[in-house]
């Protein structure tokens, strides 16, 4: 195969050269060290193919391992030498220009599933000469038991070359006889072994089945079992073996002798562990990770009646200003510190302490008293955080906000529990952070709800879903229909009509408040064009009022939208009203105030909406281009009891004066009786809406009360 020069077959060829430098000289091939490199060369390239897949295959890499052993690298530590090569060179040969946290992190898997494969591999060959050498055991017993010298020989000469442990005892436990094998893997004498009973070699991590196999087995009632066992070495190492034990019966099939064939799986163990701390365990501060603190609580979660949890979950507050502002390595370094700091806190049986990737950790408390545990590790969580952190000189004040669950097992799940601490982490993070909070049900569900209504509402308007309601504005003079307020309504396909109230607040903090405001708008003037036409130009609502966000009032399109809009329609700019709240305008520069003033200059009315409720200065009103003032309903609320408090009948008055000397009309919300109505007209005010007259409804409701005296 041809490739450019450094291409990637002349980078495998490099890994291959070094890969097999390294491992040659452990392995027991017959091929020469250049033949043997041909052999790994497929391999390497596989390695790569995996490497770069979309979809991590397990098994592909597994078959990598298993080839190895078909290439006799049967000594383990020529597994050890692939994997440090594959660990070394596979992402820096193999990784091109792709992402190397993602690439190291396959080829971490990669070598995992190597290693499983070649284990199955070895375990499977092993296995085969296990059984050739029983059969031969069996052999050379019955050739004992005959005195035949010549298959004593064959069977000594299987004995003593056989690179797995093989021992001999009697029914009794004592040890016959070993092999040379047993001797090294133990690190004993022939002597000292064959003096050793078989019932004196238990460890603390023998599983408990072992003890009733072997008593079935020496009475004769179990022809072998197979177990993974640890024993203790005399320098105080532990050996961890897979043992297959099994019985040899003399001629008349009486139990004879147990035969012992060891497999010594130390150092694939211990990379078996090192594995797997790694792929559950934080690469920079070394806490469990996501995958382990899941294990934990799912655990926690099944520990059946009467054992509880408690959550704790942790966002530090601003630890992107010091990572932006100081380096990520400084960052690294401030998470390393509160990862020590977090680590003390959790130091009692059941509770544990977990990073889930950047700024966010997790503290975990088990058992029956978690109510009270819960509270006291957030007190020593939030407690460890007080005092400053010094990084490169600096003494930085880190500081946290931290959600809090603790509930009974066996309710939730894991996921669930999680996003509810998600969510109570967020509420204590909004309230200014710097502070624990406690879960509620309630607020849960609102967030969850909110969540969904969130990520529904961009689909929402392309599936037409929406609606425009109309709620007639009425002269107070005359008692006809001056206009009508659009009132937007989502018709959620689970959750029913829901108000602007629900959902409003959500566009305007996702952005689509402006492509929904803008349909809004077409809407609502093809509607005041159709009112225009069915009337013929004589009576009917007039004027369209639309309210407008803060998002639209800053969007750099407002201005051009709205005049597109209106010609498309062949509308007259004095035919719309666009609603306004006070507390947008409050302190607006004049470049926020600049759309308004151009809409306003070519006719367009703009309303100052829910006045009275904000902190403006009445002086502000002189510099805003607004034509209305919409009074809000708080301010009528004690005229619907008779007398009317005369507090608000003197406000209501004032604003009225003051309004009409700045030539703006008066619009005032919440109207439900004809007391509150007639009282209103007395001090002057313009317009009115409000239930009084008509609830929001249909756009062919607002037909009928063009014609009629509203008041009647």
């Amino acid at each position: 195969m041809s490739a450019e020069p450094d291409g990637l077959e002349d980078r495998l060829l490099r890994l291959t050269t070094i890969w097999s430098r390294a491992v040659y000289p452990v392995t027991s091939t017959s091929l020469t060290r250049a033949e043997f490199a041909e052999e790994l060369l497929p391999l390497a390239r596989r390695l790569s193919e995996l490497l770069r897949a979309r979809n991590f295959d397990a098994d592909a890499a597994k078959a990598v391992g298993a080839a190895l052993v078909d290439a006799h690298c049967t000594d383990p530590e020529a597994l050890a030498r692939t994997l440090d090569c594959v660990d070394a060179y596979l992402v820096l040969y193999c990784g091109e220009d792709g992402p190397q946290d993602e690439l190291r992190l396959r080829s971490s898997r990669l070598q995992h599933a190597m290693a499983a494969g070649y284990a199955q591999a070895l375990r499977e060959r092993t296995r085969a000469e296990q059984e050739a050498i029983a059969q031969a055991a069996l052999r050379a017993q019955g050739v004992v038991a005959q005195a035949l010298h010549a298959s004593e020989a064959r069977f000594r000469a299987v004995f003593e070359g056989a690179a797995i442990g093989i021992g001999i005892a009697d029914l009794r436990g004592n040890v016959l006889q070993v092999n040379e094998a047993l001797l090294r893997m133990f690190g004993l004498s022939e002597q000292t072994l064959r003096g050793r009973r078989v019932q004196d070699w238990v460890h603390p991590e023998d599983a408990p089945q072992i003890r009733r196999l072997y008593e079935e087995l020496v009475r004769g009632e179990r022809e072998h079992y197979h177990v993974e066992k640890a024993f203790n070495r005399p320098d105080g190492t532990v050996l961890w073996t897979n043992l297959t034990v099994s019985l040899l019966r003399d001629a008349d099939g009486s139990p004879q002798y147990q035969l012992a064939l060891m497999e010594d799986t130390t150092e694939r163990r211990l990379l078996n562990l090192r594995l797997r701390y790694e792929a559950t365990h934080d690469a920079l501060t070394g806490l469990p990770n996501r995958t382990l603190f899941f294990e934990r609580l799912e655990k926690a979660l099944n520990a059946g009646e009467g054992q509880r949890f408690g959550l704790c979950y942790l966002d530090l507050d601003g630890f992107k200003t010091i990572n932006d502002s100081l380096g990520h390595a400084a960052g690294d370094r401030l998470l390393v510190e509160v990862a020590d700091r977090l680590q003390s806190c959790a130091t009692a049986p059941g509770e544990m302490v977990a990073r889930l990737g950047g700024d966010e950790f997790v503290a975990l408390t088990t058992g029956p008293g978690t109510e009270r545990g819960v509270d006291e590790l957030a007190e020593r969580i939030m407690n460890a955080l007080v005092t400053p952190i010094s990084i490169d000189g600096r003494d930085l004040l880190v500081r946290g906000s931290l959600g809090i669950v603790e509930g009974p097992a066996g309710e939730r799940t894991a996921a669930e529990v999680l996003r509810s601490a998600d969510i109570t982490m967020y509420r204590a993070k909004s309230a200014g952070g710097n502070r624990a909070e406690l879960a509620d049900p309630e607020a849960d569900a609102r967030a969850i709800t909110r969540h969904g209504l969130t990520t529904a509402l961009p689909t929402a308007l392309e599936r037409g879903e929406f609606f425009i309601e109309y709620q007639p504005l009425v002269h107070l003079g005359d008692g006809s229909v001056r206009g009508a307020e659009a009132l937007v309504r989502w018709l959620h396909p689970q959750h029913g009509v829901l108000g602007p109230d629900r959902f409003i607040p959500l566009a305007e903090h996702t952005g689509l408040i402006v492509p929904l405001g803008r349909w809004v708008l077409e809407e609502s003037i093809r509607q005041a064009r159709a009112w225009r036409e069915r009337h013929g130009g004589q009576a009917g609502p007039l004027r369209i009022n639309v309210n407008l966000s803060p998002c639209q009032l800053g969007h750099p399109g407002l201005v051009q939208d709205t005049v597109d809009i209106l010609e498309r329609a062949g509308v007259a700019p004095d035919a719309l009203c666009l609603e306004v709240t006070e507390s947008a305008l409050i302190g607006a520069d004049d470049d926020l105030l600049k759309p308004l003033r151009r809409l306003a200059e070519m006719g367009v009315d703009i309303a100052l909406d829910d006045f009275g409720t904000g902190y403006s200065n009445l002086a502000n009103l002189r510099r805003l281009p607004v034509s209305i003032l919409k009074l809000d309903r708080s301010f009528t609320q004690g005229m619907q009891r008779f007398p009317a408090d005369p507090v608000d009948l003197k406000i209501v008055e004032g604003i009225v004066s003051l309004a009409h000397s700045l030539d703006l009309a008066v619009t005032v919300e919440g109207v439900e009786t004809g007391a509150q109505a007639e009282q209103l007209r007395i001090l002057g005010c313009d317009t009115a809406q409000g239930w009084y007259y008509a609830r929001p409804g249909p756009p062919e409701r607002l037909h009928d009360l063009t014609l009629v005296d509203a008041t009647g």
